[in-house]
């Protein structure tokens, strides 16, 4: 492309940030949100411009935030989020100064920022930086990448950290548009969750600036970024994966099946709505296993094991397209409207891949997964049951494997009760009917009640008890993996005192694997762990859940030669799933608790906020 045209490009870009996004369909009422400041009933956020520029050095993003307000009649004013942005000013689309107050801050709600809104035109214009800080937003140095010469960055919004990078209406029920223009140091690339206008990028200044649009209006929580020394590899039309330039070649072959994921969700669910599919593999502090930004699945190097096992990963993101993107939680309350009906999709998106025996076995692996939770939280806890009560907490407290398996658990017995032939039509039509719109609890129950069950059905759901009361529900539907039943088989030869390399695990893929070292017993001898690490090599896995669960057999029993590779794991990945439980764990014995410190205290300033926030509660940290 020619510097004249990527120059066109840039300056339709900057007109259009100009104008409000193209006026749709009357929004429907947003329910009221305890994690944000917005008054949505009064004046809306529709639209976001950004034009930010990356300093790496100040570890900042700073620029302007265009924002396109609808309001009721009579409306003066609207209240945005902003969690430690300096704000340097607002005026209106014209330059002229706009009145705006920044109230109390409190903690992970940030502050609401009150402006008022121009008597002529719904345009605002906000002069900002963030915070070196900034929750949302890691900053890494060249050291904590895989090319070692280019620093990085990525952001992540979920829950309510888009507040701590983009001064906006931090709610997943407000919907809305966006355009970016990013400048970043030369020799780097900016991604973003929306359609690339610049391929190539532009000059601007000592930098180069990229040019994004998203034209499907998105809860906030879905703007993200990264910037780094990045490289792409297409997998198919639609789709390719993002990464630096010495993973992104494994990274393509590991998640080759991106196509073959996209018909599969198709065939069953409908027409997927976002023109691309793209996968970044990002480098190991993300805290996440995947985070479903529309065009541009986040995703971490712990799923790149060599031979897609661990994919199921990226077909739940996928799956987010369509349960979570498109159709959204209205408040983090309903948190399992997004995660458990992905979680329910992403199993048979590897069932029309994989197979029904595949299938099975991620789906009891995920019971267990639930069970575990339960028994972690007492299964009369409220934070056992589907809708939560969030008010006067951090929404990251609600992100557990109830929301995930608790809820795919809901859609399983849904099915069972009425057959798959409706159960799949009933979600194309869900789909369809609230394509981006925000879904609550007491919504998504009344429409399963009027298009779905019959009285009958419904009273032998219960789906009320599923929704509003602790614990797992008497009439789920049950799960049974006839390849663990063989597993099971080895698993009782060990505990009656076989010798590891006697057990038959010929073939056994990385999900048996798994079921084995689950079932094993809580006390194993040292001389019983050194004969299944001679035999099977866990200690040396490449596989990052099969290291995970060994080495939290080798924490239990104190298997001094797994340690080695515990504190490189510790140190090596930020992954929240498996730093949370290994630390717990640690936390529990004194020997293990100073062991657990002494790690976290190197690590720490490598892991992103989201995850350090975990543990430092884990470990009581205090500094130093």
């Amino acid at each position: 492309m020619t510097r004249i045209a990527l120059i066109g490009i840039v300056l339709l870009f900057q007109a259009a940030c100009e104008r409000a996004a193209p006026a749709g369909p009357a929004a429907p009422p947003v329910p009221s949100d305890p994690h944000s400041y917005a008054q949505p009933s009064e004046a809306r956020v529709t639209h976001v411009a950004l034009d930010l520029t990356a300093d790496f050095e100040t570890k900042t993003l700073a620029g302007v935030a265009k924002l396109a307000v609808e309001r009721t009649p009579g409306a003066d004013s609207v209240v945005l989020d902003v969690r430690d942005l300096s704000i340097g000013g607002v005026t209106d689309a014209r330059g002229n100064a706009l009145g705006y107050v920044i109230g109390d801050s409190a903690p992970f709600l940030g502050a609401p920022l009150s402006v008022a809104l121009p008597e002529d035109g719904d345009t605002i214009v906000i002069a900002y930086h963030t915070s070196p800080d900034a929750a949302a937003v890691q900053w890494l140095a060249p050291a904590q990448t895989a090319g070692g010469q280019a620093p990085y960055l990525f952001t992540q919004g979920q829950a309510i950290l888009t507040r701590t990078w983009i001064p906006t209406q931090d709610s997943p029920g407000i919907r809305q548009t966006y355009r970016a223009r990013i400048t970043v140091p030369r020799g780097l690339r900016a991604v973003m969750s929306a359609e690339m206008l610049t391929p190539d990028g532009v000059p601007a200044g000592d930098g180069v600036a990229y040019a994004f649009e998203m034209d499907n209006p998105i809860p906030p929580y879905l703007i993200a970024l990264a910037i780094g020394d990045l490289a792409f590899r297409e997998t198919g039309p639609r789709s390719g994966v993002w990464s630096e330039p010495s993973v992104v070649g494994r990274a393509a072959s590991e998640l080759a099946e991106l196509e073959e994921m996209m018909a599969a969700a198709e065939r069953l669910y409908g027409p997927y709505r976002w023109g691309r599919y793209d996968v970044i593999v990002l480098p190991p502090s993300f805290p996440f296993g995947g985070m479903e930004n529309p065009r541009l699945t986040f995703a971490t190097p712990t799923i790149l094991a060599g031979d897609r096992s661990l994919v199921s990963l990226i077909a739940h993101e996928l799956a987010h397209s369509w349960s979570g993107n498109l159709v959204t939680n209205a408040t983090w309350d309903d948190f399992w409207l997004n995660e458990g009906v992905t979680t329910y999709i992403e199993n048979r998106i590897m069932e029309e891949l994989r197979g029904p025996a595949y299938a099975a076995m991620l789906r009891q692996l995920g019971r267990q997964d639930l069970n575990a939770t339960i028994e972690e939280l007492g299964p009369t806890t409220p934070d056992t049951r589907l809708h939560l009560e969030l008010a006067g907490r951090d929404p990251d407290e609600g992100m557990t494997d109830i929301a995930y398996e608790k809820g795919a658990a809901f859609l399983a017995t849904i099915e069972r009760i009425v057959g798959r032939e409706r159960m799949d039509a009933f979600l194309r039509e869900y789909f369809d009917e609230f394509a981006f719109e925000p879904m609550s609890t007491e919504r998504f129950l009344e429409y399963l009640d009027e298009n779905l069950l019959t009285d009958d059905e419904a009273a032998a759901l219960r789906p009320s008890a599923w929704a509003y009361e602790p614990g797992l529900p008497d009439n789920v539907a049950p799960v049974q993996a006839d390849a663990f039943a063989r597993v099971g088989e080895q698993v009782v030869r060990f505990r009656e005192g076989a010798a590891p390399a006697s057990l038959e695990t010929t073939d056994w893929n990385t999900h048996e694997w798994l079921h084995f070292l689950r079932a094993l017993p809580d006390t194993i001898s040292t001389g019983r762990l050194e004969a299944l690490d001679r035999a099977y090599g866990f200690t040396d896995s490449g596989n990052s859940e099969i290291l995970f669960e060994w080495l939290r057999i080798a924490i239990r029993n104190r298997y001094t030669p797994a340690f080695g590779a515990l504190e490189r794991f510790l140190t090596a990945q930020g992954r929240r799933k498996f730093l949370a439980p290994l630390y717990t764990d640690l936390a529990a014995t004194d020997w293990g608790r100073a062991m657990a410190l002494d790690i976290y205290r190197r690590a720490r300033p490598t892991y992103h906020s989201i995850s350090t926030g975990t543990i430092d509660e884990i470990l009581d940290w205090r500094g130093g």
